[in-house]
């Protein structure tokens, strides 16, 4: 889910009385202390296992090393929402436009420069790739190998190694902080770095019906 020039998305890619308040504030305190530091696997656990849907902020950044030296792309940003398994709407704003939706079904990408929409079937796509990680189902250790990975940027980090062989990806950072996903990292086999950072993280808001639906932008040209 990075680009400079515009890629291909596919792959890339939530008032008690006074005498109690006091001790409420400070038993919230001393759980937003634990989840701070807790171990990243043990965070992510509980994120997937609390978690049914969620909304935010992103910002994206694809690294790359050419003549041995790492160049970094301009700075994509969007929001996304999900809903598991396999609901979510992931909206680049800038530099460009563009739209990746999936109603659980079919991924629908539509680049709004072109007015085209391309549709895909998802089917067993999201299970090994870095979107199940956020959008997939709770089942992530059959499709994963996981591991804690230090601390580092002030985030807990957990290591996701897909165990498909035909993934275009080697592994999956994963930066934990206070519960929830702060950051990814996204290296593929061709020694590319997506990195991606997310702010404004709510979990399990309302998602209105039909939300998911995808509704083709009237003259697109549609490609299955």
């Amino acid at each position: 889910m990075i680009r400079t020039e515009k890629p291909p998305h596919a792959q890339r890619l939530f008032n008690p009385r006074a005498v109690l308040c006091a001790g409420a504030l400070l038993a919230g305190a001393l759980l937003h202390a634990s989840q701070a530091h807790a171990a990243a696997l043990d965070q992510f656990k509980s994120f997937v296992a609390s978690t049914k849907s969620a909304r935010g902020d992103f910002t994206q950044r694809l690294v790359k090393v050419e003549s041995g030296a790492a160049k970094v792309s301009n700075e994509s940003t969007g929001t996304f929402v999900f809903a598991r398994p396999g609901k979510f709407v992931w909206t680049y704003q800038k530099p460009y436009e563009q739209l990746l939706q999936s109603d659980g079904d079919k991924l629908y990408i539509y680049d709004k420069d072109l007015n085209q929409v391309t549709v895909k079937k998802l089917g067993d796509a999201l299970g090994s790739s870095p979107a199940a990680i956020l959008f997939g189902s709770n089942d992530l250790e059959k499709n994963f190998s996981l591991k804690d990975a230090g601390t580092r940027d002030g985030m807990e980090w957990l290591e996701a190694t897909p165990k498909a062989k035909d993934t275009n990806f080697e592994k999956i950072g994963i930066g934990m902080q206070n519960g929830v996903p702060a950051a990814m990292e996204l290296r593929d086999s061709f020694g590319q770095v997506s990195l991606l950072r997310f702010s404004r993280f709510e979990k399990n808001p309302a998602t209105p019906a039909g939300q998911f639906k995808f509704v083709v932008p009237k003259g697109a040209d549609v490609f299955q």
